[in-house]
């Protein structure tokens, strides 16, 4: 049984680390009980390994929290996943939703193009994704995003929106004011000595009528 997407909240992206697979379990465990509302596993760097993504598709399921598949349709399916995301280089929406069917959860990058939101929606995604909007360690080089597009794509996308990209609980307020439902998150909670309480240091954005 699949979890439903979320329509707000904290969405916790795994580090591309090759970390033993009880340190990855504790670490999202702790982002779960701390507030995380969805966990994507993003492997691009070191292989993954199927006893690895099953055990973390568990804990998940334990918690009733999505568990979203980075790039990866085929490992999504095999595993039964929530579902997957997708970036400009990772193949059909459309061919992503005929495959893992109408229940499982699609996201897509949209990095700072309305019209990639707008044509999403028309194609079948569950959710769209903007950023990155300030500087961070995973992508140092991607592009920037405006904080206009946000409110841009809150007018004319009816689906939630995830910001992504040097998100903090200092800086992501000015982000759901312009119209982004969650937050997607790495370093900010997995580069924390504690997850749990950097998770939990961003719940008061979803509380103070941001």
């Amino acid at each position: 049984m699949f979890s439903p997407f979320p329509s707000q909240g904290l969405y916790a992206i795994t580090r591309d680390t090759d970390e033993p697979i009880i340190t990855l379990l504790q670490t999202v465990e702790q982002a779960i009980q701390g507030g995380a509302r969805v966990i994507q596993y993003r492997v691009k760097k070191h292989p993954h390994s199927m006893t690895e993504v099953m055990e973390l598709l568990n804990l998940c399921r334990v918690h009733r929290i999505p568990l979203i598949i980075n790039d990866d349709v085929e490992l999504a399916l095999a595993i039964k996943a929530d579902g997957v995301h997708l970036g400009r280089e990772d193949g059909s929406l459309r061919l992503a939703r005929a495959r893992l069917g109408p229940e499982s959860i699609v996201g897509v990058s949209c990095y700072d193009n309305i019209q990639s939101a707008v044509q999403a929606e028309q194609d079948g995604a569950s959710y769209v994704a903007f950023g990155r909007f300030f500087s961070s360690l995973s992508k140092p080089l991607a592009p920037l995003a405006r904080i206009e597009t946000l409110k841009e794509a809150r007018a004319r996308v009816n689906l939630p929106i995830v910001a992504i990209g040097g998100i903090t609980k200092e800086n992501g307020d000015q982000l759901i004011e312009a119209g982004a439902d969650l937050l997607a998150v790495i370093e900010g909670v997995f580069g924390a000595g504690d997850p749990k309480t950097a998770a939990e240091g961003f719940r008061p954005l979803w509380n103070s009528g941001c």
